[in-house]
């Protein structure tokens, strides 16, 4: 398994960091086994497994639940858990036991904290003090969806991209080992990340951050929605559609089960 002074190591280097999105025992026993350096459990399973329309209505138990599942298939890869709406928005203590939950509970190995305002900051340094790695998230914060409107890209002018760099310092500083930025544009994730000393990781960033995150569902091409970001490795959504469409023929034309699939066959005339 790596470890934090690994990813350090690797920005250092230049060796690109690769983080994929893993919602249950075979998502990560597949990511682990393609090597992927990081898992990260996130609250997109709201949308991508629940079917809802944003992340908001995911709980602290749903991420614990799938990161336990996650870890059992994964045992040898660094996770990261998110901490999902509400989890770190009340108290700080309340947010240091919910902290704690995923990675004692749900085995995780870091949490991930959306936004880098001055109460985040604040968060991220508790947690820090108590011993919990936290990785930071700019740009489109998807648990800010009732602020933002829609799902759209962020830090378009000079002014929001100011400050997005200074909070991503400001992350930086509080101790947080690692930043993700979403959907913001390629110069600003660029800036951002030639000015930490952290590893950045970008999904709808572009091409220069230390390294990609992508979601389980979108590259294999399960998502219902495919954002410009994306790229679709392979389309099982309509492979699987098409032969449960075979297995229900199958059935109804009674063609399945065959003799073959049948445990001490009898002839029935």
């Amino acid at each position: 398994m790596k470890h934090l002074a690994d990813f350090y190591k690797m920005k250092e280097d230049k060796i690109p960091i690769s983080m994929l999105t893993a919602y249950d025992y075979i998502s990560g026993f597949i990511a682990q086994n393609s090597e992927i350096d990081i898992i990260l459990v996130g609250d997109s399973l709201g949308m991508v497994i629940q079917g809802e329309e944003s992340t908001i209505s995911v709980s602290l138990k749903d991420i614990i639940y799938h990161s336990k599942i996650v870890r059992k298939g994964a045992d040898r890869t660094f996770i990261i858990a998110d901490m999902p709406y509400s989890s770190y928005h009340i108290d700080l203590a309340t947010t240091k036991r919910n902290a704690f939950s995923l990675i004692i509970e749900a085995k995780a190995n870091a949490v991930k904290i959306e936004g880098g305002n001055s109460q985040r900051i604040e968060v991220i340094k508790s947690l820090v003090d108590s011993e919990i790695p936290v990785c930071g998230h700019l740009g489109l914060t998807p648990q800010s969806i009732n602020k933002f409107g829609s799902f759209k890209v962020q830090a378009k002018d000079s002014e929001a991209q100011d400050i997005l760099l200074e909070q991503a310092l400001d992350i930086q500083k509080a101790g947080a080992f690692m930043l993700v930025l979403e959907c913001v544009p390629e110069s600003i994730a660029t800036t951002v990340t030639e000015k930490l000393t952290i590893p950045v990781i970008g999904i709808g960033a572009g091409r220069y951050t230390d390294g990609q995150v992508m979601v389980w569902h979108d590259i294999l091409g399960l998502s219902c929605i495919t954002p410009k970001f994306v790229k679709k490795y392979i389309d099982l959504k309509d492979i699987i559609q098409e032969n449960v469409k075979i297995y229900n023929d199958e059935v109804k034309g009674k063609q399945f089960p065959m003799k073959q699939n049948v445990y001490f066959p009898i002839d029935k005339k």
